[in-house]
Order: C-alpha cells, then structure tokens, then sequence
C-alpha cells in the first residue's frame, strides 16, 4: 500500500535484459495532472523508444488513485507488475515510467514481467526519498555578526531551504515545521538577548522533509 514517503526529486536508473535496454524513471506528483505532465515529459525525451510504460500513485494510506498502462507490451506484462512493486514500496505521490528499447530479442511474457519488475525495483530503491511536512514560512533579520550562529540554530531546528539575502543586514528566509517554532525562538532570544524575532510570513505550506533509510540492495532477480 502506498505509504507517507515521497521521492525526494526526480530520479533515473538504467537496466538491461537480453539486449533490451530499460531505463526507469521515477518522481514526485501530487496530483494526477501532474503525473499526466510528467509522463508527457519521458513520453517526449524517449519519443524514439519502443516502450514508455507510465505507471501512478496518487496520495496515501486509504486515499490512492492509481494508474497502469502496457503501452503496447502484451496486456499485464508491463504496467501492471511495475505498479505491483510501486504499490509496495511504501511510496506514495509518485509517478514512474519505465522506458524499453528493444534488443531485437523476445523475452516471452514471464520474461517482460521479470524485466519490468525489476526495473521498477531499481528505480523506488534507488530514488532518494522524503516525507511530506507542513511547514511555515519563515524570516529572521540578522546583523552580520550573529548570521552565522542564527544559521546554524536554524539548522538544528529542522530549517528547510534556507537561503540568506545580504544588504544592510541578513535576511535569513527558510521553511519550519510548527512544532520548533517555538524552541527556535526561545534559541534566538537567548542568542539576541531579546533582540531578534523569528517572522511567520506564510503558514500551513507543504515541503518535502528528506528521510535517510539504510542502503537498499539491488534486486537480484
């Protein structure tokens, strides 16, 4: 089933079976139009290839809309076990396309679901991955003296996509999870003594919190 993790950015990986050439290719979407352009995006990089074998997830746990097409390949031997392996992978939000390039070699239908199975395991062990987080966003306007100290208490307070404007001061613009807020500001206080205030500009957004999971292993099969 799908799960809470999301690929973390957009991810390829290439393959091979008895000549035929797979190459994976697996990101984020969060609706299925964007799914839909992703797909008409591989479907345009690889216009020449023999196969572009889409596959979606949309959304998680209980709440999943779910997609699979041949594309030409002999009916459920492509999209379907690629949609199998997506579907158990704890992924959710992501759309997958596995190109083929045919080798001149039939691989016989236990073969393609094979083939296609394991390029689809490539491609969801390998895609870095993140959880979906609601987030504020968020400022700090520093003096030039005590950026480098704010940054690094940003740092530890779970700051996402921090980036620093320099003028008269430091405007330090990032993305917070609510619950450090705050701690943060208790942080910044102490630092300041009171001096700097950490700003809510936008609340209840959405960012992608990168997750670090063991090193997968590449299928044998």
């Amino acid at each position: 089933m799908a799960g809470d993790l999301v690929p973390a950015s957009r991810f390829s990986v290439e393959s091979w079976a008895k000549n035929s050439r797979f190459i994976s290719t697996i990101g984020p979407s969060f609706s299925v139009e964007d799914a839909k352009n992703f797909i008409e995006e591989i479907n345009l990089q690889y216009a020449d290839a023999t196969h572009n074998v889409p596959v979606y997830v949309i959304g998680s746990g209980a709440s999943v809309t779910a997609h699979s097409s041949d594309d030409g390949e002999p009916s459920g031997t492509a999209g379907k076990p690629a949609l199998s392996v997506l579907m158990g992978s704890g992924l959710g939000d992501t759309t997958l396309v596995i190109t083929r390039y045919f080798g001149g070699t039939k691989l016989g239908t236990g073969g393609l679901v094979k083939a296609y199975s394991s390029a689809a395991k490539f491609a969801v062990n390998g895609v870095p991955k993140a959880r979906k987080i609601k987030v504020h966003r968020t400022e700090i306007i520093s003096p030039y003296n005590l950026h480098d100290k704010l940054y690094r208490l940003i740092k530890q307070h779970h700051g996402l996509n921090i980036n620093q404007k320099y003028t008269e001061h430091v405007q330090i613009d990032f993305l917070l999870p609510p619950s450090d807020l705050s701690a943060l500001q208790t942080a910044v206080n102490q630092l300041s003594q009171g001096q700097i205030e950490v700003l809510i500009r936008e609340k209840d957004l959405v960012a992608l919190q990168p997750v670090h999971t063991p090193e997968d292993q590449i299928p044998n099969d």
